[in-house]
């Protein structure tokens, strides 16, 4: 494996690739960090300091905490990426279930070009996301107490002896709503130009790796905090025991989501002789694979999503009782939350399959091109076959993914890390699923490079098998414009890094 990473620098096509993609993820990184106009910068790094003293990741839980990891901390230091790329992926879900369930996009999808107008109207659906998003989150900068994803920052209010917005006390809110308003559109697509151009001229799936780095980006506060909690504040003889068993667990949980993850279940196709033109196609034996986790982390998002976002936005209109009542009961402290979102996750896990995947399409399509299972007759009996598979391998996936789900309450609770969701999220969850597959399906595409020039993969034996089997294509980043990308970045660095040594 070590040889296989060191050939990937000897290939300049991947070289170029690869250095580019870390290029456009320092600017996501940057684009984190740089704050809203008009939001007082002071008062925010009061509050982070309040933050690492409490021990506390600001989220307020169940979306919160997703969007705010997701987002790498730009939620919480209301930076210009303050809601990442996640109108992004709302849309594409809400495109992607509509071209399921409505039969006119269903055959829009099927057409020549229509993907590419369902992918403009996805780009519009995000506008409009992020437009109401950023327009409750201007919204609750006036009262910032009140949003539970800055919750606790009225400590820092009352140290700093300052507004956060200050533009709000002076009558201006309007429009510092409608500036922040825009600038948080902007931010939106020029996520989602980013995540295109990595998909295009980098390596791996834009869109996923700007939520992996920034889910990694809250790695190095996790390791600190485990660190302060077993061995300075609580430095006991059984603390040194713990972390290793952490350890071991950690490095479990990871393969066993990498190993249904990439479970399947191969069916034997048998294909016949046949002639088509001039053409003479042997028969054989090939496979259909159907995966024991078809649906992915969507189950996951879409029960967190229904159980805290209407609570969220209620929360961010009106204060009354009942709102506070319906919050505390759907907290990621409460089991009932566990109990409601695993239910919730074993019904969108079938849902997502009846919708995605249509045995009815894929038996038609065997006996067209004249292939069979062997032992089951062609047509309704096969597509009968492949929904009874199908069937099992959902339970199977879905059981998974609630155990996944609801791992990190527990480990909480066993090493009582309370409500600290930060550390323990990295012991299952979303987090956890997402990194796992977008690590896959970038080293699967770094091997395909490797092996294409007569490298050796980073396994001697098989092949990685990514989430999605496609090959590699676009236009790659020239080494010349890598370079200037480079040369600019470096000259912000300094640049910042000048101002912060002067502002000191």
């Amino acid at each position: 494996m070590i040889s296989a990473f060191t050939n990937t620098w000897k290939i300049p096509e991947l070289r170029d690739r690869i250095l580019f993609t870390m290029a456009m993820i320092v600017i996501v990184r940057l684009g984190v960090h740089l704050p809203l106009p008009g939001v007082n910068m002071e008062v925010i790094r009061e509050y982070l300091d309040i933050l690492k003293e409490d021990n506390e990741n600001g989220a307020g839980g169940g979306v919160g905490a997703i969007l705010n990891v997701f987002s790498g901390g730009g939620l919480t230091s209301m930076g210009l990426f303050a809601l990442g790329i996640m109108p992004y992926i709302s849309a594409s879900i809400m495109m992607q279930l509509l071209s399921a369930v409505v039969p006119k996009l269903a055959r829009l999808k099927k057409e020549d070009g229509g993907q590419q107008k369902i992918n403009q109207w996805t780009r519009f659906v995000t506008i409009a996301i992020a437009a109401v998003q950023g327009f409750f989150l201007a919204k609750s900068l006036e009262n910032p107490e009140s949003n539970p994803l800055l919750r606790g920052i009225g400590k820092a209010l009352d140290a700093i002896g300052q507004d956060l917005v200050p533009a709000f006390s002076a009558n201006a809110g309007g429009l510092f709503v409608a500036q922040t308003v825009l600038i948080i559109i902007a931010g939106t697509l020029f996520l989602m130009w980013i995540g295109d151009q990595i998909t295009e001229r980098g390596i791996g799936n834009g869109v996923s790796l700007i939520i992996s780095v920034n889910i990694i980006s809250s790695l190095p506060g996790v390791i600190v905090t485990i660190w302060n909690t077993f061995v300075i504040d609580r430095a006991t003889e059984f603390s040194p025991l713990l972390i290793v068993l952490m350890v071991v667990l950690f490095l479990f949980v990871i393969a066993a989501v990498i190993t249904i993850t990439q479970g399947q279940r191969r069916i034997a196709v048998q294909y016949a002789r046949r002639v088509a033109g001039r053409r003479e196609m042997s028969g054989g034996t090939q496979y259909l694979p159907l995966k024991v986790n078809y649906a992915g982390v969507m189950p996951v998002i879409f029960a967190t999503a229904i159980l805290q976002l209407p609570t969220q936005l209620l929360g961010q209109m009106t204060d009354a009782s009942w709102v506070r009542t319906m919050g505390e009961l759907l907290s990621p402290n409460d089991i009932w939350f566990y109990l409601i979102s695993g239910f919730m996750i074993f019904f969108f896990s079938f849902f997502w399959v009846a919708t995605m995947f249509q045995p009815s399409e894929v038996a038609e399509n065997l006996k067209r091109g004249g292939g069979y299972i062997p032992g089951v007759r062609p047509g309704k009996p096969t597509s009968d076959f492949l929904d009874y598979t199908m069937t099992r391998l959902t339970f199977a996936g879905a059981l998974f993914l609630t155990l996944i789900f609801m791992m990190p309450f527990f480990i909480g609770l066993a090493l009582d890390l309370g409500a600290n969701s930060l550390v323990t999220s990295f012991f299952g969850g979303t987090s956890l699923l997402i990194l796992v597959g977008v690590l896959l399906d970038m080293m699967r595409q770094i091997e395909t490079h490797l092996l294409q020039r007569e490298y050796d993969g980073f396994l001697r034996k098989g092949k990685i098998k990514g989430r999605q089997q496609r090959q590699i294509s676009g236009q790659q980043a020239t080494s010349a414009s890598v370079l200037y990308i480079w040369v600019v970045l470096a000259m912000i660095i300094i640049v910042a890094v000048v101002a912060l040594i002067n502002k000191q």
